[in-house]
């Protein structure tokens, strides 16, 4: 039964002389509240923690590109903001893994790539490897400010993501 209809019930009531002004009053009073604080409740946990927990895993994501203009930042912030928040949600800590697990793999290709650079093949892989560390902390980033969880293709699970 809709809140309308209760005061509706409640009017009924009081034009057939069963309940007083007062008394309608009160109920009417008393059922709007109980609506707002579950209407507040409502909104509160289905918006503002899980659009906090996305907030925030989308920005583990997108603190990779800051090492396109501040050398290592790429490295570290994501790193710092992962263990600041991790013991807050599971949903930002299994993002923290995800970005961390890409971090450590695009540095151990980023050796082996530029140690085949000697050898000409390693060009056009790191070339890759850079396309590729600004394109999947977008799409991280795109998909964990949906809700998803998105592991990047090609990172080795040095921490266990599921």
């Amino acid at each position: 039964m809709s809140v309308a209809d209760e005061i509706e019930k409640l009017n009924n009531l009081r034009q057939n002389g069963a309940i007083t002004d007062e008394e309608y009053q009160k109920a009417k009073n008393s059922l709007l509240r109980q609506h707002e604080t579950m209407g507040e409740k409502l909104s509160n946990a289905a918006g503002n923690i899980s659009s906090d927990e996305n907030i925030w895993s989308m920005f583990i994501h997108l603190s990779l590109l800051c090492g396109f203009i501040f050398p290592f930042f790429g490295l570290i912030v994501p790193v710092i903001l992962w263990q600041v928040k991790k013991n807050e949600s599971q949903v930002i800590d299994k993002h923290g893994r995800i970005v961390v697990n890409w971090i450590i793999t695009e540095i151990i290709l980023s050796i082996m790539f530029g140690i085949l650079c000697l050898l000409l093949v390693g060009i056009p892989l790191l070339a890759a490897l850079i396309v590729l560390g600004i394109v999947f902390p977008i799409i991280g980033g795109i998909k964990a400010n949906n809700g998803e969880a998105w592991s990047y293709p090609f990172s080795i699970k040095f921490f266990p993501v599921d």
